[in-house]
């Protein structure tokens, strides 16, 4: 029996043979005396491109893993824009540098720097600029990036793998993640917990390329890879494996059941998309139906603003695959750390308090009007809600409302069918929409707590600042008690409300959200299942409040 042993970053028990992957580097050439205008402008086509594919897998990841992992792809576009990586590459260029110099010199420099820090959580940052720059010099180069195409399933080892690499990796293939580097702060470690992935880092040179081929068991939760197990480890490791199937298959059985506890209390169970391509996934796992439709995909990934027809579309083809289910279509939230190519904002000091979701759409009523003429339209298709993000004031629903009112009055004068009795709600993420919920609930027709940006701004802390993780605490009980305020203004204005924050998918808080007398959570088409067995493992009756620290 051979045992290597490292640090488990992600649990589960995974069995297969093992397989290698090997990239081949980019050659970078220094060259001097380029033309500095043709240089940087070939910087910011790359960095466009680079921002175009990350916001892809950024979508990918929050359908797989929730906003978690997508959160990571996003940091990656801000740090596109770091001024200390994006700053010295353009430096570099205006200097007659070539491009591919430019970024290879900015990663070496931001990556020192990171590595160089005290604290273990930053320096593991330092694998994140590599990520990036390599995405930048593949594609400044034309080079096709690392074979990523796995033919049977294996545990995939490597010196490390990229956030960028793991999500590309055919799920179907990959049983396992093993690495000679790494730590449990890396992203890619991040990364395979919310995927589900089991995951060893660390393993040295002793997890060495002469191993190619052959089986072994992965031991997420002890940090071991083994091979040739001798009897009584392998029996050990059959009952794990048991264990971990029972357990799944449990999970599975709960498609088909009610979001009910043990004394009849309903919790719905809906899901989070970001694109049409998501419904499949809801349907597959048993969502009632879709608690936030983000629609900033359309834009994103876009050279220009889509129309009314594009947009309509998209919303059709949901709706129809949702059938009677509810699908609550957020508009459109871009602003802060969502930035679009397609609608430029200014440069802010504080763009989280800045220009973005219904402040810019109010401010550009044409670009509003159409997404609502969109959606009205494809509401006559399957049960339709709205949700405005960002809400702060009672005047900025009632504003909202009156545009709405004159989209159903100019679709009714063009004979355009759709249906007049659309719910419209709204997005309770700020500490004043907490204080005004009693105002707002007579002007909406429910609400969804959106807790990441509630833990943000009631705790002042900025989710996109990675040093900051331990303060920000989404548990905190300032955020709880902003939920209970939110929650006993709605049901005393008869409406219902929702949570499709980060914070629903944990399990765990079940009896804290039926305590707070939560309808409907909205999570990730993958952590349904885990979470309605929570839900039907709970009595409501003996959910206290003990959380709030009251």
């Amino acid at each position: 029996m051979k045992i290597i042993r490292g640090r488990g970053v992600s649990r589960g028990v995974a069995q297969g043979p093992v397989h290698f992957f090997l990239r081949t580097g980019t050659a970078v050439e220094r060259r001097q005396g380029c033309d500095p205008q043709g240089e940087q402008a070939r910087l910011k086509a790359a960095r466009l491109e680079a921002a175009r594919n990350l916001q892809s897998m950024a979508r990918r990841a929050r359908e797989q893993g929730g906003d978690e992992a997508a959160a990571l792809f996003e940091a990656h576009c801000v740090l596109l824009k770091d001024q200390d990586f994006a700053g010295t590459m353009d430096l570099l260029a205006a200097r007659g540098f070539n491009a591919e110099y430019a970024v290879a010199q900015a990663e070496e420099q931001c990556a020192a720097m990171l590595a160089a820090m005290d604290d273990p959580y930053i320096q593991a940052r330092a694998a994140d600029v590599h990520d990036v720059a390599g995405q930048l010099l593949n594609l400044l180069t034309g080079a096709a990036g690392p074979d990523l195409d796995l033919q049977t399933p294996v545990i995939l080892c490597a010196d490390d793998l990229s956030p960028s690499e793991t999500i590309r990796l055919d799920r179907s293939k990959l049983l396992a993640i093993a690495t000679r580097e790494g730590s449990d702060s890396s992203h890619t470690a991040i990364l395979a917990r919310t995927l589900g992935i089991p995951a060893v880092c660390g393993l040295g040179d002793s997890l060495s390329e002469a191993l190619e081929g052959r089986q072994a068991f992965l031991v997420g939760d002890t940090g071991e890879l083994i091979f040739d197990p001798d009897r009584e480890t392998l029996a050990s490791l059959r009952a794990r494996q048991d264990q971990q199937a029972r357990r799944c298959s449990r999970l599975a059985h709960m498609a088909d059941q009610e979001d009910i506890t043990r004394d009849g209390r309903r919790l719905q169970v809906c899901c989070n998309i970001a694109s049409p391509e998501d419904v499949q996934a809801v349907l597959a796992n048993g969502g009632r139906g879709v608690g936030l439709f983000r629609t900033e995909f359309l834009y994103l990934a876009a050279r220009d603003c889509p129309d009314e027809q594009t947009q309509f579309a998209a919303y059709k083809q949901v709706l129809q695959a949702m059938g009677e289910r509810r699908v609550v279509i957020r508009t459109l939230d871009i602003g802060a750390d969502k930035q679009a190519s397609c609608l430029p904002l200014p440069r802010e000091e504080n763009p989280a308090l800045g220009m973005r979701a219904i402040r810019l759409c109010l401010t550009r009523p044409q670009l509003f009007r159409t997404q609502l003429r969109a959606i009205y339209r494809a509401s006559a298709y399957g049960r339709a809600a709205i949700m405005f993000p960002m809400i702060t004031s009672p005047w900025e629903v009632a504003e909202c409302r009156r545009i709405c009112g004159e989209v159903m009055a100019e679709l009714t004068a063009e004979g355009i069918p759709f249906c007049r009795e659309t719910e419209v709600g709204i997005m309770v993420e700020t500490p004043a929409a907490v204080l005004m919920a009693p105002e707002l609930a007579k002007l909406a027709d429910f609400f969804s707590v959106g807790t990441n940006d509630l833990t943000q701004y009631t705790l002042a802390c900025d989710r996109q600042n990675s040093g900051l993780g331990p303060f920000f605490d989404p548990c905190h009980p300032a955020v709880l008690r902003a939920v209970k305020l939110a929650a006993d203004a709605a049901h005393q204005a008869g409406i219902w409300i929702g949570v499709c924050g980060e914070l629903a998918a944990d399990p765990a808080l079940v009896p804290t959200f039926l305590a707070l007398g939560i309808d409907e959570l909205s999570v990730a088409p993958g952590a349904v299942l885990p979470l309605r067995a929570a839900i039907r493992e709970s009595t409501a009756g003996d959910c206290t409040l003990e959380r709030l620290a009251l």
